[in-house]
């Protein structure tokens, strides 16, 4: 009779520790899994900026590559082939001015590589949506290097 007692006054105790156990382990895989994600976005963040330093770019900070894309290449990423996407990739090509004195320019193409460098890096599945778009682009040595 007592072994009855000491389990029943203990039962408390034991359903806390377990829930506390069942706790530490759901933290510790979400907090494994964060580090994971953030491992990968710092490996292609560096890569990428390796891959802009070897185009002759200046070398772009590697954690704010990582806030900007992360590890899924972000909005870079988000439908590229899509035909919103590509008018607004070809207006980001444009002179920059608003309005009527809105011009197409021959796009720089060591800018279009930077871009294409993204989609090869973070979301190289998709990349084939936008090379036939890349491609009929009229590109020049236009910026001074």
């Amino acid at each position: 009779m007592r072994t009855t007692r000491f389990a029943s006054e203990h039962r408390w105790l034991y359903i806390g520790a377990i829930v506390l156990l069942v706790a530490l382990a759901v933290i510790g895989v979400i907090r494994y899994e964060s580090v994971k994600t953030d491992s990968e976005a710092t490996d292609k963040a560096k890569q990428l900026a390796d891959a802009a330093e070897k185009a002759g770019f200046p070398r772009p900070n590697v954690d704010t590559l990582k806030r900007a894309l992360g590890n899924d290449g972000g909005q870079a990423c988000e439908k590229p082939g899509s035909a919103l996407a590509s008018a607004l990739w070809k207006i980001n090509l444009a002179n920059g001015a608003t309005g009527p004195g809105m011009r197409p320019v021959i796009a720089d193409d060591l800018a279009v590589r930077a871009e294409k460098k993204i989609l090869e890096i973070y979301c190289p599945d998709t990349l084939h949506k936008v090379e036939d778009k890349i491609s009929d682009l009229k590109t020049d040595g236009t910026v001074r290097r």
